[in-house]
């Protein structure tokens, strides 16, 4: 029995690799349906792995075919790598890429007419272009300054004015054909990214409030199920860091692309605005308030006590109303529901599970202070969620 299970580990051992190598092929084929369903990430990340080939291509075909230049390499290699996520760093990339590339090629020719010996000049240009590619004007294109130097010294041809220039040209030409082929050709609009995370933000509130009121309908709850409640906290808390960077990509991405070309890339043209970011960052504040305060109930060692009884079940009961209203905000801003209210009997229903509750808070007091002050909070915390997902309509 002990060969057989043996046996039987060292085959699933064997497998593996071939089971990662599924997964990753799993993936790759879902991203692949993605693209060619839809606009999306995966669709925009096709576009932009072409335009870079196609960038590359074109600056070879100028330089290399066109110009007939034998220092033609710098020309596609630079293109290639300059088709980034925006225009914006498109262009701010090029300016410290052709910086670092200029402070190789030169310093590698210097070091050249010093030593007369390529060996020699890559031992000397090397140890100070890796220190000045640290520079922090240089940001990460710093490196480029000594593969710069390696491309001049291993090229084999001699080094002179003319040569220098020559690779500066290329790498001219191929930095101006890489921003041009990412500015005028669907220009990259990372406007869908907002929507979507702020629409992702308002749907993982709803389902941590959902979650929250599933385990309060229990007869017991203790500090492990505060520990879950804290992990769904936590990723609530990264989606929303998802939602800054998505708004920091989506001001950028605007930045130095021509108008009605951005009509041409099929993105949205408007992002909800920063005011809502606002908005569900309070919210998530206010979950994680809501779940600390249970966390800090639920541990046996701690003075506050957890409310019980049937004004727990009222409590949760009105966190789940709240998290269908988190729902149909994610829902609404991904244009999949036509209102952004909840409907009059929902409110209603809300209005008499908050009278009820502020009844179960007058019993409590009279019972005592740690759970009259539990209650107190949590209805609280649930108040002003209520207060950002349904804001009160405007008086004329």
């Amino acid at each position: 029995m002990t060969a057989v299970t043996g046996t039987g580990r060292q085959r699933l051992r064997g497998w593996r690799p071939w089971d990662a190598v599924w997964r990753e092929a799993v993936v790759v084929g879902r991203a692949a349906g993605a693209a060619w369903r839809g606009p999306g990430r995966e669709r925009d990340l096709v576009v932009q792995s072409l335009k870079a080939a196609g960038a590359a291509l074109l600056a070879w075909l100028v330089a290399g075919v066109w110009m007939d230049d034998p220092m033609a390499l710098m020309a596609p290699w630079v293109a290639l790598v300059l088709v980034q996520a925006t225009v914006y760093s498109s262009v701010r990339l090029a300016t410290q890429q052709f910086a670092a590339i200029c402070t190789g090629a030169l310093l590698a020719s210097g070091a050249q007419v010093l030593t007369d010996d390529h060996t020699g000049a890559l031992a000397l240009s090397l140890p100070v272009l890796m220190l000045v590619a640290n520079w922090s004007r240089f940001g990460q294109q710093g490196i480029y300054a000594a593969t710069t130097a390696v491309f001049v010294l291993v090229s084999g041809t001699a080094v002179s004015a003319s040569a220098v220039g020559h690779r500066l040209g290329q790498a001219a030409l191929g930095a101006f054909i890489g921003v041009a082929v990412n500015a005028l050709v669907l220009p990259p609009i990372h406007l869908r990214d907002v929507r979507e995370n702020l629409a992702a933000l308002a749907r993982e509130a709803g389902d941590v409030l959902h979650t929250v009121a599933e385990d309060l309908h229990k007869t017991e709850w203790d500090a492990q199920t505060a520990t879950g409640w804290s992990s769904t906290s936590a990723r609530m808390q990264r989606r929303a860091e998802a939602l800054r960077s998505a708004r920091s990509w989506s001001q950028e991405s605007l930045r130095l692309t021509y108008g009605p070309l951005r009509l041409l890339n099929r993105a949205p043209t408007a992002v909800p605005p920063e005011e809502e970011d606002q908005r569900w960052n309070r919210v998530t504040g206010h979950i994680t308030a809501l779940t600390r305060t249970l966390s800090v109930a639920a541990d046996e060692q701690r003075t506050p006590a957890p409310p019980e009884g049937p004004v727990l079940d009222l409590y949760a009961q009105l966190l789940c109303l709240i998290g269908d209203a988190c729902r149909t905000e994610a829902d609404r801003m991904l244009g999949e529901a036509a209102g952004s209210r909840p409907e009059e009997a929902t409110e209603a229903t809300m209005e008499e599970l908050h009278q009820r509750l502020q009844e179960g808070l007058r019993e409590h007091a009279g019972q005592g202070a740690a759970q009259a002050a539990v209650l107190g909070t949590l209805l609280l915390q649930a108040e002003n969620l209520w207060a950002e997902i349904v804001p009160a309509p405007r008086t004329q």
